[in-house]
């Protein structure tokens, strides 16, 4: 459990390689072609709201902009090493945090929510940037758990970073994003090889703590949320209103989809917040059941390759950031088709790469990016890690002048060997500046090696012929 795959942690990494060629590209295509889907079917949305309705042209055209934005900042990202983003996450972090409290006083949203705020005339929703900057710091704390290299405060520090967002999120009524992050945090927890019971006491105080998130978090109509998901027929004109709209159109795509004339006709163009997060039901009515199995397969395609660059990561930190990056867009797509489909409760969870949002788009488009330079870093063949402490021992002392280290002086060994009396090793001797061997063998009586001898001068000595047992050539 301690690391995803088999392939072993390699810490201190020396000489690692940054290559084009490990740029994982079928990852990249399958973003891409995720986002196509999302595109075409908001052009397919777009046409069941009137003129001057709250989804039209002008949106489509800055969804463009977000994705083009976000392709970009990917591929920037892809081809930077992913060890500098340790800094600049410490300051995005903070960054986003005061931009989170502004938001959470002065923000604008609906249902007695404040979850975005306006900036330049653009709705920005900064917790999403902020799952990116919380996955990318946290990851450092848990490489140092994982390494035996944390101390007491890492821990308390490593639960302020998770606590301050969430409860800032939660207090803007956005049960749903704060909720993403204890996901991400239980995700990361299990790769880091945690011991189980750890987790189990984790378990039993969030099961202890409903009562009171029930009694003092939960505002009222989030918990009517979960009281019509527990029970769908308590408010049917009222909040069931929505799910049920969306679990019809579902189901009226079938198998195979329904072919319709116009989208106006579609039973998904009653659903409110058909464009963002109920989308998966203009895809469901359209495609059918066959097209949502495809688009689930795609998803989960993602998610593998993903997990398959976590694997390869050259080190810890590269493997929890894809760990938590992957851990945030596989619950934002469980927890919207969960949803459209009643399994979960109404959140406010986006599908990613296809949701409308700007700031979404852009942010998953940035945890891609992040994935990707682990890919392009990962190990290759012919990249060694060494140990630092080795490294520094192998060079020369200081001061040295340049000159290299003096050899230390070898004691020839003195042994009895099973096939002859005394032996003495190839590479010691008795002389000056040479390395004699002196041996008994056992098919011989006294024997010296050819190219050695007792003498200062290198070309003399004492020299047995290895062939003969009597004659012998000495040079004094």
């Amino acid at each position: 459990m301690s690391r995803i795959g088999n392939s072993a942690p390699a810490a201190n990494k020396v000489g690692r390689i940054t290559s084009v060629k490990q740029f994982d590209a079928l990852l990249f295509a399958a973003v891409l072609a995720l986002t196509a889907v999302g595109y075409y079917f908001l052009y397919q949305v777009l046409q069941t709201y009137a003129p001057g309705e709250r989804f039209s042209d002008a949106n489509m055209s800055r969804q463009l902009v977000a994705i083009i934005v976000g392709i970009i900042a990917a591929l920037i990202l892809s081809s930077i090493d992913y060890r500098y983003y340790q800094l600049p996450s410490y300051i995005g972090y903070i960054g986003s945090m005061l931009i989170l409290v502004i938001t959470t006083i002065f923000g604008i949203g609906g249902s007695d929510s404040s979850r975005w705020i306006v900036i330049l005339g653009v709705n920005f929703q900064p917790s999403e940037l902020m799952k990116i900057t919380f996955i990318v710091v946290i990851s450092s704390f848990f490489e140092r758990i994982a390494q035996k290299r944390a101390t007491k405060l890492d821990y308390v520090k490593m639960a302020v970073y998770m606590a301050l967002p969430t409860a800032v999120i939660q207090l803007q009524g956005d049960t749903g994003t704060a909720l993403s992050f204890i996901v991400i945090f239980v995700v990361m927890v299990f790769v880091c090889g945690i011991k189980y019971r750890y987790i189990f006491i984790l378990m039993g105080a969030a099961v202890a703590s409903l009562p009171l998130l029930w009694v003092y978090v939960l505002r009222d109509w989030q918990k009517m949320r979960i009281m019509v998901f527990l029970n769908p027929e308590l408010d049917k004109s009222g909040i069931s209103w929505q799910p049920n709209l969306a679990r019809s159109a579902i189901g009226a795509g079938e198998l195979m989809g329904r072919t319709l004339e116009s989208p106006a006709q579609s039973r998904y163009s009653q659903v409110p917040e058909r464009h963002s997060d109920f989308i998966f039901t203009a895809i469901a009515e359209h495609t059918g059941f066959i097209g949502c199995v495809l688009l689930i397969i795609l998803f989960v395609f993602i998610l593998l390759r993903c997990l398959y660059i976590a694997s390869k990561a050259c080190d810890r930190y590269g493997e929890f950031m894809v760990a938590g990056l992957s851990a945030m867009m596989m619950f934002h797509f469980i927890e919207n088709v969960g949803m459209c489909i009643g399994l979960l409760p109404i959140t406010g969870i986006p599908l990613p790469f296809i949701s409308y949002g700007g700031t979404a788009m852009i942010s998953n488009y940035l945890g891609i990016g992040i994935i990707l330079s682990v890919s392009v870093t990962r190990d290759v063949p012919g990249v060694h890690s060494i140990d630092g402490d080795a490294l520094a021992q192998s060079l020369p002392a200081p001061g040295g002048g340049g000159s290299p280290p003096a050899r230390p002086r070898v004691r020839p060994r003195i042994g009895a060997n099973a096939r002859s009396g005394i032996n003495a090793s190839a590479r010691s001797g008795i002389s000056a500046n040479i390395r004699p061997h002196i041996g008994v063998n056992a098919r011989s009586g006294i024997y010296t090696n050819a190219r050695s001898g007792i003498n200062a001068n290198a070309r003399s000595g004492i020299n047995a012929n290895a062939r003969s047992h009597s004659r012998a050539r000495a040079r004094m």
